[in-house]
């Protein structure tokens, strides 16, 4: 982990275009199809900053093209995907795209998951702490901790959690359908429950210590953190949420992918809820 962090960054710059056109995400209704998140235009990432000696260890930084605004915070955007390795860092171009043109900078970041790419229960989160710790260190120091606020869906909002409570420094945490109790998640049957037991190697009864480090509701979690979900998600349904004793926002017939939409109400409410932590 030590060496990770001390590793120097690598900058790549993408060809783009820092004045190109907005993109006008389209209005959707609520419980968006997973289909129209995938199907979104967005605009390519400003650079690729390398965290770490493997090629899935990088973050992809959006700067906003509005007039900078030192006191909205860096968004640390970490993407869901049940943990695998099938789902990566793409399927949250549009929504990187959509926080930079409301006028944040995003630091996305990707990282080792279940399979191919090598991650799992602790190697994956171990990133994520090496990924979020680069941020602080990018650019001599451009960007802070304390004006950061680390946003994850879905599983990336598990580990959001998880990174929240062992990094106090953050200005704060918003899970998007946030997999908040990892043991109860793993008991489920639809396919991204079913997947749980190989982001852990194993169930709840076969790793007890394992899936309580994993688990948010069983670790500390950061003093500012909000929950926000739909009362339509089949995928990550909200489980004793009241129990965490945070905020939680539920959004009336909004499903589990509302939240990487930029055209959805579900956005909006993201977008307020961080203007908000930076009053």
């Amino acid at each position: 982990m030590k060496r990770l962090l001390l590793l120097s960054f690598v900058l790549i710059s993408f060809i783009a275009n820092a004045s190109q056109s907005s993109i006008e995400f389209p209005k959707v209704a609520n419980n968006v199809a997973y289909s129209k998140v995938a199907a979104l235009s967005f605009t390519a990432a400003n650079e690729k900053v390398v965290y770490g000696d493997d090629e899935q260890q990088f973050a992809l930084l959006w700067r906003t093209n509005k007039t900078a605004d030192t006191e909205l915070p860096l968004v640390i955007l970490i993407h869901g995907g049940c943990w695998l390795s099938a789902y990566d860092i793409q399927h949250t171009y549009a929504l990187s795209t959509g926080l930079a043109q409301a006028g944040f900078n995003v630091w996305s970041l990707e990282y080792r998951r279940s399979g191919k790419t090598g991650g799992g229960w602790p190697v994956t989160f171990e990133d994520i702490q090496a990924g979020i710790q680069a941020s602080a260190q990018y650019n001599k120091g451009e960007f802070t901790l304390g004006n950061s606020v680390a946003i994850g869906h879905s599983a990336g909002g598990h580990l959001a959690l998880l990174a929240g409570g062992v990094n106090s420094q953050l200005k704060g945490v918003i899970g998007l359908a946030a997999i908040t109790d990892i043991e109860e998640y793993a008991k489920g049957s639809n396919s991204c429950q079913a997947v749980t037991k190989d982001f852990m190697q194993g169930m709840p009864q076969d790793k007890p210590v394992e899936y309580q480090s994993a688990n948010p509701s069983k670790q500390p979690l950061h003093s500012n953190t909000v929950l926000l979900q739909g009362d339509q998600d089949n995928i990550v349904p909200p489980f004793k949420l009241e129990q965490l004793e945070r905020k939680v926002l539920m959004l009336e017939g909004a499903g589990h992918f509302d939240w990487i939409h930029p055209g959805s109400s579900a956005f909006a409410l993201l977008v307020e809820q961080l203007r908000s932590l930076a009053k």
